[in-house]
């Protein structure tokens, strides 16, 4: 009977299996068999000689001891042997050393063989528990790859479930809330409003960033627009690396153009909000531009923080030397809650006014360690500032409804797992128009409690970093209060998921929106 010899050596092998250093955590099958008149008989080699060569001492025992715990012949000259038998084969006497070559094993090919077939799992898999029993079927090699890689993908079809589903609640939570702000809108500001007036700029910004992101998403990917992972970042971030950033370059300017194509261009506030969101976009893209082309090293701290004052400092100016809509036409006055009621701070508003725009643009920058966590908690911060600035100026509850709408068509590229990140362009931009937002209507204590992830992930590198620098210099060595800093990044190295991380914050989000928009209204 004719026999087809495999060697990997020669490049004629008719089924192959290669490894990874991972402990066969990739693994590829190539089965191929030829039809003619007699059935023919393939044999299958595994030569690791190359891969082991490569091998510690140490990962070598490793290997070994997981070869022998599945069940497999490990020989140290380098020779792994996987065995797959034939309906028709009843003797194990040929399963010998054929003189000291590589271990083969032989299966029939017959007439209804299926050619070649290829199957590349590309995520990380398992090999089979030992309870598992190797196939007796013609086509055993290709069952056990497609068990291998269905095992791997099944995991992360799960995760990227759960990313679906944390899209899904924050959709329908903040249509429910859109929706029953505009029922009831002619209650808090007893004027006669437009129909749907947050729903309708909500929607379109949706519909508008979801499909345009299906064009911009590949672009950035051609256009080598490539994040680089940052080495303190956690050992789970290190797939992210590639992945196409910079989406505030798109997202950004359609949640502005939809405002102001609703105002019909005719509202200084929201020109205001918007010159300040396009300027703090700069900042981030000069950020992102130096990040990208010097090796994830970008504009100095010390450096974005003073072009961000300098931008709160320039908006108070606008604010003081323009006719706007404010708190019973008296501008640096911030209303609180009852017994406060309206409190004027005079020359210390620019100083707060710079505060807020520096404050939320670096809070929002450093939330955005996950996917989909930043943009989802931002959508839900302008919904609350919507809200809240309806009753002192209902065209920029316009602008904040656009820009969650932004947020949310965003997220459907940044959920988990993300295709694209927003950068440093799109979170600086959005804590400025957010700070815009708070500034033109002193609306300043129901913004920081809206933003309350935010402003823990903030405190969370404050605390980690104070604590750190005091216990080095009084102690001669530093001490850490978290395991790493922000506060996303502490919760993952403690075993929790990203997804359920993420959904945690929307919901802990949810609630302080619902708080910020009651104290808000109150304090109006």
């Amino acid at each position: 009977m004719d026999h087809c010899c495999c060697s990997p050596t020669v490049m004629q092998s008719h089924a192959s299996c290669t490894t990874t250093s991972r402990n066969l955590n990739h693994v590829g099958f190539l089965a191929h068999s030829f039809c003619r008149s007699n059935p023919l008989k393939s044999r299958v080699s595994f030569d690791f000689r190359c891969i082991i060569s490569r091998f510690s001492y140490f990962d070598r025992k490793l290997f070994e001891s997981r070869v022998r715990r599945h069940g497999f012949r490990f020989r140290r000259g380098g020779v792994l042997r996987v065995c797959a038998m034939d309906d028709d084969f009843s003797s194990l006497d040929d399963w010998g050393d054929n003189n000291n070559r590589p271990f083969e094993f032989m299966y029939s090919s017959s007439d209804d063989s299926d050619g070649e077939i290829m199957l590349q799992p590309i995520t990380d898999i398992d090999l089979p528990t030992p309870k598992e029993r190797m196939h007796t079927s013609e086509d055993s090699i290709t069952v056990t790859a497609h068990r291998l890689a269905t095992l791997g993908r099944t995991r992360t079809k799960r995760k990227t479930i759960y990313g679906i589903m944390n899209n899904v609640g924050l959709v329908v939570f903040s249509t429910f809330i859109l929706f029953l702000v505009d029922q009831c809108a002619w209650r808090i500001v007893r004027l006669p409003l437009a129909p749907f007036h947050l729903m309708r700029p909500f929607l379109i910004s949706v519909l508008l960033v979801s499909c345009v992101g299906y064009i911009c998403v590949p672009l950035f990917r051609i256009l080598k627009l490539r994040s680089i992972a940052r080495r303190e970042a956690p050992s789970q971030h290190s797939p992210k690396k590639g992945t196409p950033t910079m989406g505030g370059l798109y997202f950004i300017p359609i949640g502005l153009i939809v405002a102001q194509f609703v105002l019909n261009f005719a509202s200084a506030e929201v020109s205001g909000a918007v010159l300040s969101t396009i300027a703090f976009a700069a900042i981030g893209l000069l950020d992102d531009i130096l990040s990208i082309n010097n090796n994830n090293v970008g504009i100095p701290g010390w450096m974005r923080v003073l072009l961000e004052v300098a931008v709160g400092m320039w908006f108070s100016y606008w604010l003081y030397t323009t006719n706007i809509t404010t708190p019973y036409s008296m501008k640096r006055v911030v209303p609180l809650p009852a017994p406060l009621g309206l409190v004027s701070i005079g020359k210390f508003y620019p100083v707060l006014t710079s505060f807020c725009f520096v404050s939320m643009a670096n809070g929002i920058n450093l939330t955005d360690g996950l996917d989909g966590l930043a943009a989802g908690t931002a959508a839900l911060a302008f919904i609350g500032m919507s809200i809240v600035v309806l009753p002192i100026c209902s065209d920029l509850s316009v602008f904040g409804a656009s820009m969650a709408g932004a947020c949310v068509g965003f997220l459907f590229h940044n959920r988990y797992r993300a295709s694209i990140f927003m950068g440093d362009t799109g979170a600086l931009a959005l804590g400025g128009a957010l700070a815009a937002m708070a500034s033109c209507t002193g609306m300043f204590f129901p913004l920081f409690i809206s933003s309350g992830i935010f402003v823990l992930e903030a405190l969370s590198v404050i605390i980690q970093v104070s604590l750190f620098k005091a216990t080095k210099y009084f102690r001669r060595r530093g001490y850490r209060f978290f395991r790493m800093a922000p506060f996303h990044h502490h919760l993952e190295l403690c075993g929790i998921k990203e997804p359920v991380i993420v959904g945690a914050a929307y919901v802990v989000a949810s609630v302080l929106v619902i708080f910020a928009a009651y104290v808000g209204l109150t304090s109006a």
